[in-house]
Protein backbone atom coordinates (compact mmCIF):
# COMPACT_ATOMS: atom_id res chain seq x y z
CA UNK A 1 0.00 0.00 0.00
CA UNK A 2 1.03 3.64 -0.40
CA UNK A 3 1.88 6.35 2.13
CA UNK A 4 2.15 9.72 2.53
CA UNK A 5 5.73 11.38 2.54
CA UNK A 6 7.72 11.77 5.46
CA UNK A 7 7.26 15.26 7.25
CA UNK A 8 9.54 17.69 5.93
CA UNK A 9 10.60 15.45 2.74
CA UNK A 10 9.58 16.85 -0.65
CA UNK A 11 6.40 15.23 -2.28
CA UNK A 12 7.09 12.13 -4.34
CA UNK A 13 6.15 13.75 -8.03
CA UNK A 14 8.46 10.61 -9.67
CA UNK A 15 6.02 8.59 -12.76
CA UNK A 16 6.50 5.51 -11.14
CA UNK A 17 7.09 6.61 -7.81
CA UNK A 18 3.98 5.06 -5.16
CA UNK A 19 0.87 7.63 -5.29
CA UNK A 20 0.71 9.21 -1.73
CA UNK A 21 -1.71 8.87 0.52
CA UNK A 22 -2.80 11.31 3.66
CA UNK A 23 -1.62 9.11 6.13
CA UNK A 24 0.34 5.58 5.77
CA UNK A 25 -2.01 2.41 5.06
CA UNK A 26 -2.16 0.28 8.74
CA UNK A 27 -0.29 -2.56 8.90
CA UNK A 28 -1.92 -5.93 7.57
CA UNK A 29 -2.84 -8.05 10.64
CA UNK A 30 -1.94 -11.57 11.03
CA UNK A 31 -4.26 -14.54 9.63
CA UNK A 32 -6.72 -16.74 11.99
CA UNK A 33 -6.06 -20.04 12.05
CA UNK A 34 -7.51 -22.15 8.90
CA UNK A 35 -10.91 -22.95 9.15
CA UNK A 36 -10.76 -26.21 9.18
CA UNK A 37 -14.52 -27.59 8.42
CA UNK A 38 -15.59 -24.90 6.25
CA UNK A 39 -12.67 -25.69 4.29
CA UNK A 40 -13.04 -29.61 4.32
CA UNK A 41 -17.01 -29.00 3.05
CA UNK A 42 -15.90 -26.10 0.52
CA UNK A 43 -12.95 -28.65 -0.58
CA UNK A 44 -15.23 -31.89 -0.98
CA UNK A 45 -18.11 -30.00 -3.01
CA UNK A 46 -15.41 -28.75 -5.21
CA UNK A 47 -14.20 -32.69 -5.63
CA UNK A 48 -17.45 -33.62 -5.87
CA UNK A 49 -18.86 -31.29 -8.90
CA UNK A 50 -15.94 -31.72 -10.62
CA UNK A 51 -15.68 -35.37 -11.18
CA UNK A 52 -19.29 -35.08 -11.57
CA UNK A 53 -18.73 -32.73 -14.87
CA UNK A 54 -15.92 -34.88 -15.94
CA UNK A 55 -18.16 -37.90 -15.81
CA UNK A 56 -21.33 -36.83 -17.06
CA UNK A 57 -20.88 -33.69 -19.60
CA UNK A 58 -16.60 -34.32 -20.07
CA UNK A 59 -13.36 -32.42 -20.52
CA UNK A 60 -14.26 -29.03 -21.68
CA UNK A 61 -17.07 -28.07 -18.96
CA UNK A 62 -14.94 -29.77 -16.24
CA UNK A 63 -12.03 -27.54 -17.36
CA UNK A 64 -14.82 -24.31 -17.19
CA UNK A 65 -15.92 -25.23 -13.77
CA UNK A 66 -12.16 -25.51 -12.36
CA UNK A 67 -10.97 -22.35 -14.23
CA UNK A 68 -13.96 -20.90 -12.10
CA UNK A 69 -12.62 -22.29 -8.78
CA UNK A 70 -9.08 -20.61 -9.75
CA UNK A 71 -10.97 -17.37 -10.71
CA UNK A 72 -13.16 -17.44 -7.06
CA UNK A 73 -9.52 -19.07 -5.14
CA UNK A 74 -7.66 -15.32 -6.83
CA UNK A 75 -10.34 -13.19 -6.62
CA UNK A 76 -10.97 -13.52 -2.92
CA UNK A 77 -7.18 -13.66 -2.16
CA UNK A 78 -6.26 -10.32 -3.84
CA UNK A 79 -9.57 -9.14 -2.64
CA UNK A 80 -9.96 -7.38 -6.53
CA UNK A 81 -13.14 -5.54 -6.45
CA UNK A 82 -14.67 -2.95 -8.91
CA UNK A 83 -17.26 -1.45 -6.96
CA UNK A 84 -14.98 -0.33 -4.02
CA UNK A 85 -12.53 0.36 -7.03
CA UNK A 86 -15.05 3.00 -8.21
CA UNK A 87 -16.67 4.19 -5.07
CA UNK A 88 -12.59 4.87 -3.97
CA UNK A 89 -12.43 6.92 -6.35
CA UNK A 90 -15.42 8.63 -7.11
CA UNK A 91 -15.08 10.01 -3.81
CA UNK A 92 -11.90 10.35 -2.12
CA UNK A 93 -10.12 10.45 -5.54
CA UNK A 94 -7.93 7.19 -4.95
CA UNK A 95 -7.10 5.65 -8.32
CA UNK A 96 -5.29 2.57 -6.49
CA UNK A 97 -8.13 0.00 -7.65
CA UNK A 98 -8.73 1.67 -11.24
CA UNK A 99 -5.12 0.92 -11.90
CA UNK A 100 -5.38 -2.61 -11.14
CA UNK A 101 -7.82 -2.71 -13.37
CA UNK A 102 -5.43 -1.24 -16.35
CA UNK A 103 -3.24 -4.36 -15.32
CA UNK A 104 -5.98 -6.62 -15.32
CA UNK A 105 -7.32 -5.05 -18.85
CA UNK A 106 -4.22 -4.73 -20.34
CA UNK A 107 -3.06 -8.21 -19.78
CA UNK A 108 -6.37 -9.76 -20.78
CA UNK A 109 -6.31 -7.52 -23.94
CA UNK A 110 -2.43 -8.94 -24.72
CA UNK A 111 -3.78 -12.68 -24.21
CA UNK A 112 -6.98 -12.09 -26.19
CA UNK A 113 -4.87 -11.02 -29.16
CA UNK A 114 -2.69 -13.72 -28.82
CA UNK A 115 -5.22 -16.35 -28.57
CA UNK A 116 -8.34 -14.66 -30.98
CA UNK A 117 -5.64 -13.50 -33.66
CA UNK A 118 -4.30 -17.33 -33.58
CA UNK A 119 -8.18 -18.30 -34.60
CA UNK A 120 -8.22 -21.70 -32.62
CA UNK A 121 -8.55 -22.77 -29.30
CA UNK A 122 -8.73 -26.23 -27.22
CA UNK A 123 -12.06 -28.64 -27.28
CA UNK A 124 -12.17 -27.24 -31.32
CA UNK A 125 -13.38 -23.89 -30.33
CA UNK A 126 -13.30 -20.90 -32.35
CA UNK A 127 -12.44 -17.50 -30.09
CA UNK A 128 -14.04 -14.95 -30.85
CA UNK A 129 -14.23 -11.34 -29.60
CA UNK A 130 -16.89 -9.79 -27.03
CA UNK A 131 -18.60 -7.40 -28.45
CA UNK A 132 -21.92 -5.59 -28.14
CA UNK A 133 -24.47 -2.92 -29.82
CA UNK A 134 -23.72 0.60 -28.63
CA UNK A 135 -27.26 2.15 -27.96
CA UNK A 136 -30.19 3.45 -25.89
CA UNK A 137 -29.98 -0.31 -23.33
CA UNK A 138 -25.98 0.24 -22.97
CA UNK A 139 -26.06 3.62 -21.85
CA UNK A 140 -29.71 2.66 -19.34
CA UNK A 141 -28.20 -0.36 -18.73
CA UNK A 142 -24.51 0.16 -17.47
CA UNK A 143 -26.00 3.54 -15.41
CA UNK A 144 -28.31 0.74 -13.58
CA UNK A 145 -25.81 -1.37 -12.97
CA UNK A 146 -23.45 0.77 -11.27
CA UNK A 147 -25.85 2.22 -9.05
CA UNK A 148 -27.15 -1.73 -8.45
CA UNK A 149 -23.48 -2.10 -7.36
CA UNK A 150 -23.19 0.92 -4.91
CA UNK A 151 -26.06 -0.14 -3.29
CA UNK A 152 -25.91 -4.23 -3.25
CA UNK A 153 -22.18 -3.54 -2.11
CA UNK A 154 -21.05 -6.02 -4.75
CA UNK A 155 -20.08 -6.16 -8.64
CA UNK A 156 -21.27 -9.31 -10.73
CA UNK A 157 -17.62 -11.14 -9.65
CA UNK A 158 -17.74 -9.78 -6.35
CA UNK A 159 -20.88 -10.81 -5.88
CA UNK A 160 -19.69 -14.12 -6.24
CA UNK A 161 -16.99 -14.29 -4.40
CA UNK A 162 -18.65 -12.21 -1.53
CA UNK A 163 -21.15 -15.40 -1.18
CA UNK A 164 -18.51 -17.93 -1.06
CA UNK A 165 -16.62 -16.30 1.69
CA UNK A 166 -20.04 -16.22 3.46
CA UNK A 167 -21.29 -12.42 3.40
CA UNK A 168 -25.22 -13.11 4.21
CA UNK A 169 -25.78 -9.24 3.20
CA UNK A 170 -24.41 -10.33 -0.40
CA UNK A 171 -26.84 -13.87 -0.77
CA UNK A 172 -29.42 -11.02 -0.72
CA UNK A 173 -27.94 -9.10 -3.52
CA UNK A 174 -27.37 -12.40 -5.81
CA UNK A 175 -31.52 -13.13 -5.13
CA UNK A 176 -31.88 -9.93 -6.49
CA UNK A 177 -29.58 -10.08 -8.84
CA UNK A 178 -31.28 -13.58 -10.04
CA UNK A 179 -34.34 -12.19 -9.93
CA UNK A 180 -33.47 -8.36 -12.48
CA UNK A 181 -31.93 -10.76 -14.83
CA UNK A 182 -35.24 -13.02 -14.78
CA UNK A 183 -37.26 -9.92 -15.08
CA UNK A 184 -35.11 -8.44 -18.21
CA UNK A 185 -35.34 -11.63 -19.66
CA UNK A 186 -38.85 -11.90 -19.18
CA UNK A 187 -39.47 -8.41 -20.80
CA UNK A 188 -37.20 -8.65 -23.30
CA UNK A 189 -39.23 -7.32 -26.22
CA UNK A 190 -39.52 -3.70 -23.99
CA UNK A 191 -35.90 -2.81 -24.53
CA UNK A 192 -34.63 -4.55 -27.17
CA UNK A 193 -35.53 -2.77 -30.08
CA UNK A 194 -34.27 0.52 -28.68
CA UNK A 195 -32.26 2.76 -31.12
CA UNK A 196 -28.47 0.80 -30.82
CA UNK A 197 -25.64 0.85 -33.91
CA UNK A 198 -24.01 -2.09 -34.70
CA UNK A 199 -21.18 -3.09 -32.29
CA UNK A 200 -17.75 -1.70 -33.31
CA UNK A 201 -14.68 -3.75 -32.63
CA UNK A 202 -11.33 -1.96 -33.60
CA UNK A 203 -9.80 -5.27 -35.24
CA UNK A 204 -11.78 -5.27 -37.73
CA UNK A 205 -10.80 -1.81 -38.88
CA UNK A 206 -6.85 -1.88 -37.78
CA UNK A 207 -6.31 -5.25 -37.46
CA UNK A 208 -5.42 -7.43 -34.08
CA UNK A 209 -1.56 -5.55 -34.01
CA UNK A 210 -3.66 -1.87 -33.76
CA UNK A 211 -6.39 -3.05 -31.47
CA UNK A 212 -3.86 -3.84 -29.21
CA UNK A 213 -1.88 -1.20 -29.55
CA UNK A 214 -4.67 1.89 -29.34
CA UNK A 215 -6.22 -0.26 -25.88
CA UNK A 216 -2.76 -0.23 -24.62
CA UNK A 217 -2.25 3.39 -25.09
CA UNK A 218 -5.88 4.40 -23.92
CA UNK A 219 -5.05 2.03 -20.63
CA UNK A 220 -1.57 4.09 -19.73
CA UNK A 221 -3.01 7.36 -20.45
CA UNK A 222 -5.83 6.19 -17.70
CA UNK A 223 -3.31 4.65 -15.29
CA UNK A 224 -1.61 8.18 -15.13
CA UNK A 225 -4.64 10.14 -14.32
CA UNK A 226 -5.54 7.70 -12.01
CA UNK A 227 -2.26 8.58 -10.28
CA UNK A 228 -2.35 12.45 -11.25
CA UNK A 229 -5.44 12.33 -10.04
CA UNK A 230 -4.55 10.51 -6.62
CA UNK A 231 -1.64 12.90 -6.33
CA UNK A 232 -3.36 15.71 -6.12
CA UNK A 233 -6.25 14.77 -3.47
CA UNK A 234 -3.72 12.85 -1.33
CA UNK A 235 -6.81 10.27 -0.24
CA UNK A 236 -7.04 7.88 2.75
CA UNK A 237 -4.86 4.72 1.59
CA UNK A 238 -6.62 1.49 0.67
CA UNK A 239 -7.30 -0.68 4.11
CA UNK A 240 -5.09 -3.49 4.23
CA UNK A 241 -6.64 -7.10 4.86
CA UNK A 242 -5.34 -9.60 6.97
CA UNK A 243 -1.98 -11.51 5.86
CA UNK A 244 -0.05 -14.68 6.02
CA UNK A 245 3.46 -14.23 6.60
CA UNK A 246 6.27 -15.34 4.20
CA UNK A 247 5.23 -15.84 0.34
CA UNK A 248 4.32 -19.62 0.21
CA UNK A 249 1.54 -18.99 2.83
CA UNK A 250 0.48 -15.91 1.36
CA UNK A 251 -0.10 -17.67 -1.83
CA UNK A 252 -2.08 -20.14 -0.60
CA UNK A 253 -3.97 -18.36 2.54
CA UNK A 254 -3.85 -15.03 0.75
CA UNK A 255 -3.89 -11.94 0.85
CA UNK A 256 -2.35 -11.36 -2.74
CA UNK A 257 -1.25 -8.23 -4.40
CA UNK A 258 -3.64 -6.16 -6.46
CA UNK A 259 -1.29 -6.46 -9.40
CA UNK A 260 -0.48 -10.25 -8.74
CA UNK A 261 -4.17 -10.95 -8.14
CA UNK A 262 -5.15 -9.43 -11.77
CA UNK A 263 -1.78 -11.14 -13.51
CA UNK A 264 -3.58 -14.24 -12.38
CA UNK A 265 -7.27 -13.62 -13.00
CA UNK A 266 -6.36 -12.36 -16.76
CA UNK A 267 -4.40 -15.61 -17.31
CA UNK A 268 -7.56 -17.30 -16.17
CA UNK A 269 -9.87 -15.65 -17.87
CA UNK A 270 -7.84 -16.19 -21.11
CA UNK A 271 -8.13 -19.66 -20.35
CA UNK A 272 -12.02 -19.54 -20.53
CA UNK A 273 -11.16 -17.86 -24.13
CA UNK A 274 -9.38 -20.67 -25.22
CA UNK A 275 -11.30 -23.72 -23.80
CA UNK A 276 -14.73 -21.90 -24.66
CA UNK A 277 -14.56 -20.17 -27.81
CA UNK A 278 -16.17 -17.04 -25.53
CA UNK A 279 -14.85 -14.51 -22.92
CA UNK A 280 -15.15 -15.53 -19.29
CA UNK A 281 -18.57 -13.77 -18.35
CA UNK A 282 -20.73 -13.53 -15.69
CA UNK A 283 -24.62 -12.60 -15.92
CA UNK A 284 -26.47 -14.34 -18.53
CA UNK A 285 -26.25 -17.50 -16.11
CA UNK A 286 -28.27 -15.70 -13.99
CA UNK A 287 -31.06 -14.94 -16.30
CA UNK A 288 -30.55 -18.93 -17.16
CA UNK A 289 -30.87 -19.97 -13.49
CA UNK A 290 -33.80 -17.87 -12.45
CA UNK A 291 -35.88 -18.76 -15.73
CA UNK A 292 -35.45 -22.47 -14.81
CA UNK A 293 -37.24 -21.50 -11.35
CA UNK A 294 -40.14 -19.90 -13.22
CA UNK A 295 -40.44 -22.95 -15.35
CA UNK A 296 -39.87 -25.42 -12.14
CA UNK A 297 -42.80 -23.19 -10.89
CA UNK A 298 -45.44 -23.89 -14.02
CA UNK A 299 -44.17 -20.75 -15.95
CA UNK A 300 -43.60 -20.72 -19.79
CA UNK A 301 -39.84 -19.31 -20.33
CA UNK A 302 -39.49 -21.30 -23.31
CA UNK A 303 -42.09 -18.80 -24.85
CA UNK A 304 -40.21 -15.58 -24.08
CA UNK A 305 -38.57 -13.87 -27.22
CA UNK A 306 -35.54 -13.78 -25.06
CA UNK A 307 -35.02 -17.66 -24.98
CA UNK A 308 -36.02 -17.78 -28.59
CA UNK A 309 -32.63 -15.90 -29.50
CA UNK A 310 -30.95 -17.89 -31.65
CA UNK A 311 -28.45 -20.74 -29.57
CA UNK A 312 -30.73 -19.71 -26.03
CA UNK A 313 -33.43 -22.52 -26.55
CA UNK A 314 -30.54 -25.02 -26.39
CA UNK A 315 -29.30 -22.97 -23.19
CA UNK A 316 -32.58 -22.97 -21.70
CA UNK A 317 -33.66 -26.51 -22.12
CA UNK A 318 -29.73 -27.46 -21.17
CA UNK A 319 -28.04 -28.92 -17.95
CA UNK A 320 -27.11 -25.59 -15.74
CA UNK A 321 -23.73 -27.71 -15.18
CA UNK A 322 -23.40 -28.16 -18.80
CA UNK A 323 -23.25 -24.22 -19.31
CA UNK A 324 -20.39 -22.15 -20.01
CA UNK A 325 -20.79 -19.41 -17.92
CA UNK A 326 -23.20 -21.12 -14.69
CA UNK A 327 -19.66 -23.14 -14.60
CA UNK A 328 -17.44 -20.77 -13.85
CA UNK A 329 -20.41 -18.90 -11.37
CA UNK A 330 -20.60 -22.14 -9.54
CA UNK A 331 -16.37 -22.73 -9.12
CA UNK A 332 -16.02 -18.63 -8.67
CA UNK A 333 -18.40 -19.43 -5.47
CA UNK A 334 -16.30 -22.40 -4.25
CA UNK A 335 -13.15 -21.23 -5.38
CA UNK A 336 -13.85 -17.94 -3.29
CA UNK A 337 -15.35 -20.23 -0.25
CA UNK A 338 -12.04 -22.87 -0.80
CA UNK A 339 -9.82 -19.03 0.15
CA UNK A 340 -11.81 -18.21 2.24
CA UNK A 341 -11.41 -21.01 5.03
CA UNK A 342 -8.10 -21.26 3.83
CA UNK A 343 -7.30 -17.55 5.57
CA UNK A 344 -9.27 -18.53 8.02
CA UNK A 345 -11.92 -15.68 7.84
CA UNK A 346 -14.63 -17.69 6.27
CA UNK A 347 -18.01 -16.37 8.34
CA UNK A 348 -21.21 -16.95 7.74
CA UNK A 349 -23.06 -13.87 8.25
CA UNK A 350 -26.83 -14.36 10.27
CA UNK A 351 -27.36 -10.53 11.21
CA UNK A 352 -28.12 -7.85 8.78
CA UNK A 353 -29.82 -4.73 9.43
CA UNK A 354 -32.95 -4.24 7.54
CA UNK A 355 -32.03 -1.00 5.63
CA UNK A 356 -29.02 -3.11 4.69
CA UNK A 357 -30.88 -5.96 3.56
CA UNK A 358 -33.45 -3.73 1.23
CA UNK A 359 -30.30 -2.11 -0.04
CA UNK A 360 -28.75 -5.30 -1.19
CA UNK A 361 -31.82 -6.58 -3.13
CA UNK A 362 -32.88 -3.48 -4.65
CA UNK A 363 -29.01 -3.30 -6.00
CA UNK A 364 -28.97 -7.03 -6.66
CA UNK A 365 -32.26 -6.17 -9.16
CA UNK A 366 -30.55 -3.12 -10.39
CA UNK A 367 -28.00 -4.91 -11.53
CA UNK A 368 -29.63 -7.57 -12.55
CA UNK A 369 -31.38 -5.77 -15.28
CA UNK A 370 -28.71 -3.40 -15.88
CA UNK A 371 -26.55 -6.19 -16.95
CA UNK A 372 -29.02 -7.53 -19.39
CA UNK A 373 -29.90 -4.30 -20.99
CA UNK A 374 -26.28 -3.57 -21.12
CA UNK A 375 -25.17 -6.74 -22.78
CA UNK A 376 -23.24 -7.44 -19.97
CA UNK A 377 -22.04 -6.35 -16.56
CA UNK A 378 -18.43 -5.28 -15.09
CA UNK A 379 -16.63 -8.71 -16.53
CA UNK A 380 -19.37 -9.17 -19.88
CA UNK A 381 -18.97 -5.30 -20.96
CA UNK A 382 -15.95 -4.04 -19.10
CA UNK A 383 -13.37 -6.49 -19.31
CA UNK A 384 -14.28 -8.60 -21.66
CA UNK A 385 -15.33 -5.75 -24.14
CA UNK A 386 -12.10 -3.33 -23.62
CA UNK A 387 -10.05 -6.40 -23.70
CA UNK A 388 -11.82 -7.41 -26.97
CA UNK A 389 -11.11 -4.12 -28.17
CA UNK A 390 -14.89 -3.11 -28.26
CA UNK A 391 -16.38 -0.23 -28.24
CA UNK A 392 -19.36 -0.67 -25.94
CA UNK A 393 -16.45 -1.82 -23.31
CA UNK A 394 -15.63 2.02 -23.48
CA UNK A 395 -18.49 2.99 -23.30
CA UNK A 396 -19.88 0.82 -20.65
CA UNK A 397 -16.73 2.12 -18.34
CA UNK A 398 -17.71 5.74 -18.91
CA UNK A 399 -21.00 5.46 -17.83
CA UNK A 400 -20.92 3.17 -14.73
CA UNK A 401 -18.37 6.28 -13.51
CA UNK A 402 -21.91 8.20 -13.97
CA UNK A 403 -23.89 5.81 -12.34
CA UNK A 404 -20.86 5.01 -9.22
CA UNK A 405 -21.56 8.89 -8.80
CA UNK A 406 -25.39 8.61 -8.36
CA UNK A 407 -24.96 5.28 -6.47
CA UNK A 408 -22.94 7.29 -3.94
CA UNK A 409 -25.64 9.73 -3.36
CA UNK A 410 -28.41 6.74 -2.98
CA UNK A 411 -26.19 4.89 -0.28
CA UNK A 412 -27.15 6.90 3.14
CA UNK A 413 -30.57 6.69 2.25
CA UNK A 414 -30.18 2.67 3.40
CA UNK A 415 -27.08 3.77 5.74
CA UNK A 416 -24.12 2.95 3.90
CA UNK A 417 -21.24 5.25 4.64
CA UNK A 418 -19.00 6.36 1.92
CA UNK A 419 -15.16 7.17 1.99
CA UNK A 420 -14.21 10.54 3.44
CA UNK A 421 -10.71 12.66 3.23
CA UNK A 422 -10.69 12.22 6.75
CA UNK A 423 -10.91 8.39 6.76
CA UNK A 424 -7.89 6.61 8.31
CA UNK A 425 -8.43 4.15 5.22
CA UNK A 426 -10.95 3.91 2.52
Amino acid sequence: MTTAPEAGAPPRTAVLAPAPTSVSAPPAEALPPVRRVPLGVAGAIGVALACYVFAEHGAKPGVLLLLGIGLGFALFHSRFGFTSAWRQLVAVGNGTGLRAHTLLLGTTATLFALIIGAGSGLFGSVPAPSAGPIGVALLIGAFLFAIGMQLGGACASGTLFAVGSGQGTIVLTLLGFITGSTLAAWQFGLWNELPALDPYVLSDHIGWFGSWAVTIAALAAIWFTARAVQARRTPPPVGTPPSARGALRRTVRGSWPLAAGALVLAVLGAGVLLVSGGAWGVTSAFALWGSKVVGALGGMPETWTFWQQPGSAAQLSGPVLADKNSLTDIGIMVGAAVAAAAGGVWRLHRTIPARTALAAVIGGILMGVGARLAGGCNIGAYLAGIASGSLHGWIWAVVAILGTWAGLRLRPLFGLTNPKPTDSVC
